[in-house]
């Protein structure tokens, strides 16, 4: 059953919380402004996201992927005092719109938001280490973005990935649209790396939580 149409769902995100209502308004304005507002994290979502970040306490923070800012907005309620969350995003439109909210929230000294295509910046312009990286960007390339960054990830730091489950078709062998398979590629050489401990949680679209060992 989708978790729209799961009315155990519809409980848990009930009781998941507080939200902080600058969320609420973003997720409003992403509905009315963008073409695919699914893509934003969700309240439940979100909820472990802020969770996640909070028990961890990381002083920097990458996302590859940002949207309308979202997913950024619930990592920064753990970062770490004078920490930093450098967010990449390609569509400028959408950056906007996340530019915005992050100048109006309590974190806004905290976001670097870089407009740029991820891999590029990734390749040639992204420096140090982090202790937090979620990925939510083009699935075909999750892989590469893995191997790009696990060495920049500090031990005991983590690396969550959105729509690795992708609506459940990552089940179906016989699936073989790019996305679907690359995810799948994906999520098993997650599983078999050594250097990670990786829980898939079968999220909305998945989340994968995998721990830098």
């Amino acid at each position: 059953m989708r978790d729209d149409l799961n009315p155990l769902f519809d409980y848990a995100e009930a009781l998941s919380g507080p939200v902080p209502e600058y969320l609420h308004l973003l997720v409003r304005e992403t509905n009315l402004k963008t073409l695919s507002p699914q893509m934003i994290s969700g309240h439940l979502q979100g909820r472990i996201l802020a969770l996640l970040s909070k028990l961890l306490r990381p002083q920097r923070i990458l996302e590859v992927g940002t949207f309308t800012g979202y997913s950024a907005l619930c990592l920064a309620e753990g970062i770490a005092p004078g920490g930093e969350l450098i967010t990449i995003e390609g569509n400028p439109e959408v950056a906007w719109i996340a530019q915005k909210y992050f100048d109006a929230s309590p974190y806004a000294e905290v976001f670097r938001l870089q407009s740029s295509k991820a891999g590029e910046y990734i390749e040639n312009q992204l420096s140090g280490h982090f202790d937090l990286i979620f990925l939510d960007a083009d699935k075909r390339n999750y892989t590469n973005y893995f191997h790009q960054l696990i060495d920049r990830l500090n031990p005991g730091g983590l690396f969550i990935s959105d729509n690795v489950l992708w609506d459940g078709r990552v089940v179906d062998p016989e699936d073989k649209e790019p996305d679907v398979r690359a995810l799948d590629e994906f999520n098993r050489m997650l599983a078999n790396d050594p250097r990670v401990e990786t829980v898939v949680l079968p999220l909305r679209d998945g989340l994968s939580v995998a721990r830098r060992i």
